[in-house]
C-alpha cells in the first residue's frame, strides 16, 4: 500500500478526499495491471538505498521481477543493513563476473560500431550498470529500467536512445505526466494525461504529432483510459487566431492522424475549449473531443513544463512522472530526490509500459 502524508493533499475538505480517492484508484489499478502480468525490471543502481528499499517492496507485493545489477555481496550487505527481506527473490547480475557480459559488448560494438565503438571500449563500457542493463533488455532479457536516483537524466538516456533506440515510426523521446486534479467533471474523473513536461524543447510538427501519439499511449498502458481523447492545445481554436505556433499544431494534428488513424485526436484547441464542454460547443461546434479531452498535448516543453507545475501548486493537482516514452522499451527516469515509494511506484508503471511494447 502507498502511504500518503497529510501535507501531500493540504486540508480535508470535500474536494481534497475526492482527490485522495481518485489517487489511490489509480495507483491501485497502475500496482494491479502490474502484478497481473509481471514483468522483467532492470534497477542498475542497487547499492542506493531507497532504490534497493523500493525493490524489496516490488519483490515482496509481486509487482514485477526485479533484476539488479551490481556485486552481490554488497547488494546483500546493503540489504542486511536495511532490514530488508525479499532481495534475495531479485536476479542479481555482476557485470565484472556475469558469463553473458562478453556477449554483451559483443551487441554494444556491433550497435556503435559506425559511431566510433571499439571492441576494447565495449569491453570498458559494458562494465557501466546503465549500459549493461540497457543491453539486458535489448537482448530480450529484460523487459524495462529504472534509474535516476544517482545518475543525471542524460545518463539515464544516453545508454537508452544508443542500444534500445526509439520505438518504429517515433524519432524524438519525450515525457508525461499523469495530473490527478480535484475537478472530476474534466479528464477521466479528474485525471489527465498531459506531455511533453520533460524532454523535447522545441518539437517541430512531426515531434509533436509523435509526442500525441506516445502520449494517448501512456494514457492507456498507465492511466487505464480505455478512450484517449487528444486536445493539441494552441492560444487559438480552430483558426481564430492566425500565427506561425498555430500552423505547427494544425499540421501536427494532421500528422498524428495520419500515424495513428484510429486515434481521436483534435486542434488546435485552447486548455478551455479542450476541456469545458460548453466552452468546446461554442468555439469548436460538432466536435467529439472539445470539452471532453482527458490528454493534453502542449506545443513545446517550456508551455508544458510551466502548465503542469502550476496546476500542481495552485490547483493542489498531485502529478506522477515524468514517464518517458517514445523509447522502443520502457527506460525511466527518477529525480534524485525522489523517495521509495516514488521509486515502487514507477516500478509499476514501467511494468505497465513494458506489456504494451512487446
Amino acid at each position: 500500500m502507498v502511504c500518503l502524508e497529510y501535507g501531500l493533499f493540504g486540508k480535508w475538505n470535500e474536494s481534497t478526499i475526492i482527490n485522495i480517492y481518485t489517487y489511490m484508484t489509480l495507483i491501485e489499478s497502475i500496482i494491479a495491471r502490474a502484478k497481473s502480468n509481471r514483468q522483467r525490471i532492470v534497477l542498475p543502481e542497487s547499492l542506493e538505498e531507497r532504490t534497493l528499499t523500493a525493490a524489496d517492496m516490488a519483490l515482496a507485493d509481486g509487482i514485477a521481477d526485479i533484476i539488479l545489477i551490481g556485486n552481490p555481496g554488497e547488494i546483500f550487505a546493503l540489504a542486511d543493513k536495511l532490514g530488508l527481506k525479499n532481495i534475495s527473490k531479485a536476479t542479481i547480475i555482476d557485470p565484472a563476473t556475469s558469463e553473458k557480459t562478453a556477449e554483451y559488448a559483443n551487441l554494444l560494438y556491433e550497435l556503435r560500431k559506425n559511431k566510433g565503438m571499439t571492441p576494447e571500449k565495449a569491453a570498458q563500457q559494458v562494465l557501466d550498470p546503465l549500459y549493461f542493463g540497457c543491453l539486458i533488455i535489448k537482448s530480450g532479457d529484460a523487459d524495462g529500467q529504472i534509474s535516476g536516483a544517482l545518475s543525471t537524466t542524460g545518463e539515464t538516456l544516453r545508454p537508452a536512445l544508443q542500444i534500445i533506440k526509439c520505438a518504429p515510426g517515433i524519432s524524438c523521446v519525450s515525457g508525461a505526466m499523469l495530473m490527478i486534479t480535484q475537478t472530476p467533471e474534466y479528464g477521466e474523473n479528474g485525471v489527465l494525461v498531459v506531455g511533453d513536461v520533460a524532454v523535447t524543447p522545441m518539437p517541430d510538427a512531426s515531434q509533436l504529432a509523435q509526442i500525441a501519439v506516445c502520449t494517448a499511449q501512456t494514457a492507456k498502458s498507465v492511466a487505464g483510459f480505455a478512450d484517449p481523447r487528444v486536445a493539441m492545445l494552441s492560444f487559438s481554436t480552430k483558426g481564430s487566431a492566425k500565427h506561425e505556433v498555430v500552423d505547427k499544431v494544425v499540421e501536427a494534428t494532421k500528422l498524428a492522424k495520419e500515424l495513428a488513424p484510429e486515434l481521436k485526436v483534435e486542434g488546435e484547441l485552447q486548455a478551455d475549449a479542450a476541456l469545458v464542454p460548453s466552452v468546446g460547443q461554442k468555439k469548436a461546434p460538432g466536435s467529439e473531443i472539445a470539452g471532453h479531452a482527458n490528454v493534453l498535448v502542449f506545443p513545446c516543453l517550456e508551455v508544458g513544463n510551466i502548465a503542469y507545475k502550476l496546476v500542481q501548486r495552485l490547483g493542489n493537482a498531485d502529478a506522477i512522472g515524468p514517464i518517458l516514452q517514445g523509447i522502443a522499451r520502457p527506460v525511466n527516469d527518477l529525480s534524485r530526490g525522489c523517495s521509495v515509494d516514488d521509486i515502487y511506484k514507477m516500478v509499476a508503471i514501467t511494468a505497465c509500459q513494458a506489456m504494451d511494447a512487446k
